[in-house]
């Protein structure tokens, strides 16, 4: 078992558990946190089969009174349509301000079910129990919450940070190989960011990833969210450095939306390092062997390195509806070492372009 504290100025202060077969427990450890009466579990229909009654029945346990909506699966339901089935099934349930609302679930469950519980009686607790990889070592962790627009993603949302978040390991099990790779993605993003060592002990390890070896991912999971709560306590509100966790998103959040999410998270943000990764080499930060190394280990996790089939032109013009863009300028967060990077506002367009075809490649 690992503990990650994670301390937000301010007070809002909580602990991220890692423990296989935590779920079964769960609603004792929910207990310890919140002396509601009731529950409220948001999931989708691939998971809910999987594990809505073991959580149910662990509420139970602890004398909490489970309400449960189930939502359709997948980004394409990340909408404000989808916002309002959470409140239609939730709200008759007679909820108040201390019943917490749990997420079970991936990244789009966690961000919807942040979203609901941030407007829900103008805010109740909310608990992050995420079920694959990626939102294990990045969405659960962090306060970030919303649903994409047909503009582009994550354009509307709010901060609410959760009272906890429980992870489970072992629902890694029943995870598709695909997605667990697109979990390996950000564990990459994490290591070139913030920890030099860590890259080279991926480099070393990611073959145990991909067997699914639960202890090494009880590691590697509690590793990668201690790096994301310390960015995130320094900068809660993403006014500064909290920025660097947004590697490689420039450009995959614009991959996702040309594709119409044809491209997983993971797959796009895998392409979208390589393609900052080239930037940062094109403009001299890194030299051409750290560029080799990251795009091998991308290549290692069974992620994208390049074949990408978009117009590059409709890439390059998604890219500036991100959220960092200032005052029509991208805003880039480059490598200019493994390990660390920078936010550079001067890169050349027909550098960013040119870095979008070299995907092609």
């Amino acid at each position: 078992m690992a503990s990650v504290p994670v301390h937000i100025p301010g007070g809002a202060s909580y602990e991220i558990v890692v423990r296989p077969d935590l779920l079964a427990s769960a609603g004792l450890v929910l207990r310890k946190l919140s002396g509601a009466g009731k529950a409220a579990i948001v999931t989708d229909a691939s998971i809910a089969p999987l594990y809505l009654n073991i959580l149910e029945n662990s509420l139970r346990k602890a004398e909490f009174a489970p309400v449960s909506a189930i939502l359709p699966a997948g980004e394409d339901h990340k909408t404000f349509v989808t916002i309002s089935k959470i409140y239609d099934a939730l709200l008759p349930a007679k909820l108040d301000r201390q019943t917490p609302i749990l997420a079970l679930g991936g990244g789009v469950i966690g961000d919807m079910t942040g979203f609901a519980a941030a407007t829900i009686l103008r805010g109740v607790p909310f608990v992050q129990i995420p079920t694959t990889l990626l939102s294990m070592v990045d969405a659960s962790v962090g306060g970030k919450t919303g649903v994409n627009h047909s503009v582009g993603k994550n354009l509307i949302g709010a901060f609410h940070q959760p009272i906890a978040v429980l992870i489970d390991p072992a629902t890694l099990k029943t995870l598709p190989p695909r997605e667990l790779r697109s979990g390996l993605a950000e564990c990459i993003k994490h290591e070139i960011i913030r920890d030099a060592d860590g890259f080279a002990r991926l480099e070393e390890r990611i073959h145990h990833a991909i067997g699914l070896d639960i202890d090494y991912l009880t590691h590697l999971i509690a590793h990668n969210v201690g790096i994301k709560a310390r960015v995130v306590e320094a900068d809660p509100f993403e006014r500064g450095d909290r920025a660097h966790l947004n590697f490689g998103h420039t450009f995959g959040h614009a991959i996702e939306h040309v594709s119409n999410y044809s491209y997983s998270h993971g797959e796009s943000v895998a392409l979208g390092m390589v393609a900052a990764s080239y930037t940062a080499m094109k403009l001299g930060m890194i030299d051409q062997a750290s560029h080799l190394r990251i795009v091998t280990l991308i290549d290692r996790a069974g992620l994208p390195t390049g074949g990408l089939k978009l117009d590059t032109d409709a890439v390059f013009n998604a890219m500036f509806f991100d959220k960092k863009v200032k005052a029509g300028t991208l805003r880039l967060v480059l490598p200019d070492r493994i390990g660390h990077v920078v936010i550079r506002e001067d890169v050349p367009k027909e550098i960013i372009r040119n870095a979008v075809e070299s995907l092609g490649g």
